[in-house]
């Protein structure tokens, strides 16, 4: 079994087939997704596709690009709509200093809103960070001053010294499609070195569809093909990559319940 850590099924690219999405995933082997929130307006849709399907749960939080919009959500609004059985972290929430849709300081007071609910519920906090390595790290070793925390970097796109930075602050990290493309290969140097227990893999679909899909729409049925690269890379089974990010995902999101296996 694989999981896809992060995918954002509410998006309207697969309102028109989201049964056949799902189902796809499960026959590729996929026995757990979990569905990304960006925007607190439309956390019931996200909620919504993880009540409609036993094997998809959901994040509740604003994505970094939103926080100027949407960045008034507090603490304690996250922690009640955490409250719900399906709902298993916050975010995705961080820093994007590439397109600064928002600005700084707004990415900046949103980051620590849901780590603050994270540190309250002991649910781990989701992260984006883009072209923001620096201030992501120092944001994260402020808070844990405050008490601890768990994550995941998702969609990691960084070197290994950035990720064993992560890795020690004892957070996760999280590979995409990015890995099979072509000019990733610092990527996959990090891929190869970092400890089993702390890697996860996504598709971030419907973006990043990985080789030899690149340039379609991604769907979590497509996860195999990175996990497929992080198998080569580090030079073990894919049957082995699926077992320790399986487990890893389940450690880190310990809410979410593991499809019932048949014995």
């Amino acid at each position: 079994m694989l999981v896809d850590s992060h995918c954002h099924l509410d998006f309207p690219q697969f309102a028109a087939e989201l049964d056949a999405i799902v189902g796809r995933a499960r026959a590729s082997g996929i026995g757990t997704m979990l569905t990304i929130s960006t925007l607190w307006s439309r956390f019931s849709d996200v909620l919504a596709v993880a009540e409609r399907f036993d094997n998809v749960f959901c994040s509740v939080g604003v994505h970094p690009h939103e926080s100027a919009s949407e960045g008034g959500v507090g603490v304690d609004a996250l922690v009640t709509a955490s409250a719900h059985p399906k709902v298993v972290a916050f975010g995705e929430t961080g820093l994007d200093y590439h397109y600064e849709h928002s600005p700084r300081a707004d990415q900046l007071r949103s980051f620590r809103t849901h780590i603050a609910a994270a540190r309250e519920t002991g649910l781990p906090v989701v992260i984006h960070s883009r072209e923001a390595d620096d201030d992501t790290i120092a944001v994260i070793e402020d808070e844990m001053t405050r008490g601890g925390f768990s994550g995941v970097l998702h969609c990691f796109g960084s070197s290994l010294q950035v990720a064993e930075r992560f890795v020690a602050l004892g957070l996760y990290i999280s590979f995409s499609g990015v890995l099979t493309f072509r000019n990733a290969d610092s990527l996959r140097t990090a891929a190869a070195a970092l400890p089993h227990d702390r890697l996860l893999v996504e598709t971030d679909a419907p973006y990043l569809a990985p080789v030899p899909l690149r340039g379609r729409r991604n769907e979590p049925a497509y996860v195999a093909h990175t996990a497929g690269e992080l198998a080569r890379v580090r030079g073990v089974s894919v049957e082995t990559i699926a077992r320790e990010t399986t487990e890893n995902f389940f450690r880190l999101f310990a809410k979410a319940t593991p499809p019932a296996t048949s014995s």
